[in-house]
Formats: structure tokens, sequence, C-alpha cells
């Protein structure tokens, strides 16, 4: 990764415009500001996941709410670059911070599930919902509070065609917290993948304050790191059924580790979240959770289904404003 070729203070030149570095916020990402002094974001790597980036991007720009491509950079010659649109920050790091309101919450969900529509249609699943990859702009309202402008989805890295080798024979894409139990098992995986990951990242934008339901009690590199958010799948969805055992690619191992799961979970420690509590969240965005957490990946709805869910439509014309609209 030869990405130490951008510098503070260096100029570079698009087809569109030209950009100066700025500040580097990760190891290949930067942030610049062009000739109208308006901050933009560069991304700089010789990888694959960049091409595949870039890739979506082009082909589903003016279709759904991903983040925008505004130009490629032509010199200096080196790595690969794309100029992406600038957003204040992540709904995850707003949600941890002060908390979303329930328009807000709502607003993010509908952005999120329409740019997931798109990709469906045309043959694509996003392999990595999560809250930090979904960028919300910010606003003041008229009584002097943040609230939300703008949200989309962004980072489309591991985004992969639904008849890839990846979706085909399984492979964990994603962040570990946030896939779903037929992507954690490393069996085949579709648009039902997506749904679970968004499911996932609503039930910790409600929380906030850094809570996400699967996150283990161990370390990332800890050896059962993995049975451990299986388990926590269990501890709150229910068991894994029989219908399991006809999922596409099932296998005598996954069996084992599943059936181990159930008979060795303790009972007093499963926690149904069909039975959270009204002080935790409300009882309509349980309920809206229940709908979509299932561990058969076929008792779940589609994205398009979701979009015409009561729990979206209570959405009227005041929340939309009060989420800053579209």
């Amino acid at each position: 990764i030869a990405t130490a070729a951008l510098k503070i203070g260096q100029c570079l030149k698009g087809r569109l415009g030209t950009y100066t570095i700025i500040k580097q916020v990760y190891e290949t990402v930067w942030i610049a500001r062009n000739l109208q002094n308006q901050p933009v974001v560069i991304k700089s790597i010789r990888h694959v996941r960049l091409e595949n980036e870039y890739s979506i991007l082009k082909q589903f720009q003016d279709a759904a709410p991903l983040r925008p491509l505004i130009d490629e950079i032509q010199e200096p010659q080196g790595p690969p670059a794309l100029v992406l649109k600038h957003y204040d920050c992540h709904a995850g790091k707003i949600a941890d911070k002060r908390g979303l309101s329930p328009p807000e919450i709502r607003h993010v969900a509908r952005r999120v599930l329409e740019g997931l529509r798109i990709l469906h249609e045309n043959g694509f699943l996003r392999a990595d919902v999560k809250p930090d990859n979904i960028m919300v702009n910010l606003c003041l309202d008229g009584d002097g509070k943040m609230r939300f402008k703008d949200a989309c989805l962004a980072d489309f890295g591991n985004t992969v065609a639904v008849d890839s080798e990846y979706a085909v024979n399984g492979y964990p894409l994603g962040t570990p917290i946030f896939r779903s139990p037929e992507t954690t098992l490393i069996l085949p995986f579709g648009p039902p993948a997506d749904v679970w990951s968004f499911g996932a990242t609503i039930i910790s934008l409600l929380y906030g304050e850094g809570f996400d339901l699967f996150r283990p009690n161990v370390p990332v590199d800890h050896e059962l790191y993995v049975d451990k958010i299986l388990e926590k799948f269990h501890q709150f969805f229910g068991q894994y059924h029989a219908s399991y055992l006809t999922l596409p690619g099932m296998n005598p191992e996954v069996l084992e580790l599943l059936s181990e799961i159930h008979t060795t979970f303790p009972r007093e420690q499963r926690k149904p979240f069909q039975r959270i509590s009204r002080t935790e969240i409300s009882h309509r965005d349980r309920d809206f959770i229940c709908r979509i957490m299932k561990l058969d990946p076929r008792d779940r709805p589609t994205v398009q289904e979701l979009l015409e869910d009561e729990w979206l439509q209570e959405m009227g014309e005041e929340e939309d404003a009060a989420a800053g609209g579209t």
C-alpha cells in the first residue's frame, strides 16, 4: 500500500478540480479542500476494495442514497485516489454521544433501506451494514438543536455480487458483531444477511452509548469470540430450529456447534428480545426489531417489505421535517 505519497499541504489534481490535503484521518483516508475551500474526503489505496467502491459508486451514484463520488485524482501519478463528499460524522458517533431521536432513527433507517433496495435489485449485497458506515450531516433546527440534514450509506469495499464466490460459497465479510448468523457460520448468504445487519445496526442506534447487543465479553482475538456471538444470537432471538438443517451449505461441523450452543447455554441466561422492557426501548421499536431478527434468513422480511412496514410509515411529514428530510 503506497499511501505515503500523500502529505499535508500536497496539491492533487483531479478531472474536475484541484484539492489540497489538510489532514490525515486514517491510514488511507485524508481530508482535503477544493478551490472553493470546501472540505472533501480523499481515499487512496492500491487495493481491490477501492476499485470495488469506485465501481459501485459510479454505477449507482444517481439512483440511491450512497456517498457521492465527486472526482478522481489524476496527478500526481500513484495509487488510485477517489474524491468523496465530506460528511460531518457517522451515525454511530452521534448515537453514542447524544443519542438519536425517534424521527432521526427512522430517517436513517429509511435512507439505509433505500440504498439496500437499489443494491439488491441490481444483484449486489452490501455485506457490511453498521453504524460506522452510515454518514450524516448535521444542521441547527429552529430551536437551536442539532438535527440530521442528510444520511447515506458509505464505504463499499466489501460490497459483492449476489452470485460472487463470497456469497455463494460463504465468506465472513463485514464486522463480526453486525454479521448475520449464516455469514458468521460461513454459510452461503444473500440479501437477508444485509437485513439482519440492518436490524443489528438499528438496535445499536436505538440504545446508543456505545452499546452493541451482540458484542461478546471476550477480546476480538479470543479463540471463542465468534462462538460467543453465536451464543448471543441464541440468547436474544431463540434457538436454532430444525429448519436450519435445510439451509444451503449446512455441514456436520456447523450442526455440532449449534447443537452444543442449544444444549449448554444456561436457560436462565436467555433474554428474549421480545420481552425487553419499555424502559429500554419502546414496544413499537422492539416489535420492529423482532420482525427483522430471525435466525433463519428465509424468515426475514425483504428490504422492500421493511420500507412498507408500519414502523417506517409512522414517520409523517412532521417527523420527516424534524429529521431534516432528504
